[in-house]
């Protein structure tokens, strides 16, 4: 177990490969109640909520969800999240754990007219249900029901209570994320632990989402980078349609027209080695540095070492020879294209 953003979280159940490898080929389950719920409703909700996200608020219909980011003045990220549109006024920002507070301070700065803002983050559990299995897994689980599409959302109820949940994750893998009032967990991570889905950490969390090179907040991610640096521009709508600008869209515009300086690239081992990790310092073949990792690991489907980090875009080239200083020994890597994992 370790500490993060005021939860203890399991890093590994038994073992991190065998957790990691139970998602690639069957089913896990990632307790994500650390997660938060954002909650916006009201007259004019979609048009405020254009001008703080990315993606373009008008184009999600009612019971879809999909990735965006909110950024700063600057065009830096201040958190990458999940918008469900539960209704026409009615929204769900799905936060990450570490932004809670400051994310809810930055909506309510910039709050407009009718809108109204719940954070009801204490009050929700979650679960991250993915693999293979997964759309086996919920019809078993809710006694018949199907999966909704591809970032479709399912809004029921279980004895009373809401539930909600969205086929969405963080693995590169089938699955859905369900959300539902605190006092309901153990009853569906029973239910789950009975329909033989793996409990699964963060160790395992984390070697899946950088295997698929799914950014992590506050390491690939953070307020002095854009999203085009970060190289997923898919999710930012310039312009949107005269739908009018977003907060930080002119920086982004101008970085798109006169080209980023840096990118977040995937880099991967290409000798054996010990596992890269985040702030090693990466070289030059002559030896001089030019960035340090933001994320690494040791891929438990590729055995082999793989780590993300912003490079010079002269170095950004795939196939790119370069180094990494691992242990005070330097070894050699190669850009190459994402994702490093492929079906």
């Amino acid at each position: 177990m370790v500490s993060f953003a005021g939860w203890e979280m399991p890093v590994m159940y038994d073992s991190i490969i065998e957790e990691h490898r139970a998602v690639r080929e069957a089913c896990g389950v990632f307790d994500i109640s650390h997660m938060g719920q954002v909650f916006a409703s009201g007259e004019g909700v979609e048009e405020w909520l254009e001008g703080l996200l990315t993606n373009e608020v008008a184009a999600l219909e009612p019971g879809n969800a999909h990735y965006t980011f909110m950024l700063n003045e600057e065009g830096g990220v201040i958190d990458d999240l999940i918008l469900y549109r539960l209704g026409d006024e009615d929204f769900l920002l799905l936060v990450n754990a570490s932004c809670i507070d400051l994310d809810v301070a930055w909506l309510e700065k910039h709050r407009k007219g009718e809108v109204k803002l719940e954070n009801e983050s204490s009050q929700w559990a979650g679960m991250a249900v993915q693999g293979p299995k997964a759309a086996e897994v919920y019809t078993t689980i809710t006694e018949g029901r199907t999966l909704p599409t591809r970032n479709g959302v399912d809004d029921l109820k279980h004895e009373g209570e809401r539930l909600l949940v969205c086929r969405t994750g963080y693995t590169g893998e089938d699955g859905f994320e369900l959300f539902c009032p605190a006092g309901q967990a153990s009853h569906w991570w029973k239910a789950l632990m009975e329909a033989e889905v793996k409990a699964c950490g963060l160790g395992a969390r984390d070697s899946l989402r950088l295997e698929m090179c799914y950014p992590l907040n506050g390491s690939d991610l953070s307020p002095q980078r854009s999203p085009l640096e970060a190289g997923l521009g898919f999710f930012v709508a310039l312009g949107k349609g005269n739908k009018g600008d977003f907060m930080g869209s002119e920086i982004l515009a101008k970085q798109k027209e006169d080209g980023c300086a840096e990118r977040l690239m995937a880099i991967e081992v290409t000798e054996r080695a010990a596992p890269p990790r985040p702030g090693y310092p990466v070289l030059d073949e002559a030896g001089s540095p030019l960035g340090v990792l933001t994320s690494g690991c040791l891929s438990p489907s590729l055995d082999k070492g793989i780590c993300l980090a912003y490079l010079p875009v002269s170095r950004a080239k795939i196939g790119t020879q370069i180094s990494l200083e691992v242990r005070g020994r330097k070894i050699s890597a190669q850009v190459v294209k994402k994702p490093f994992y492929r079906k």
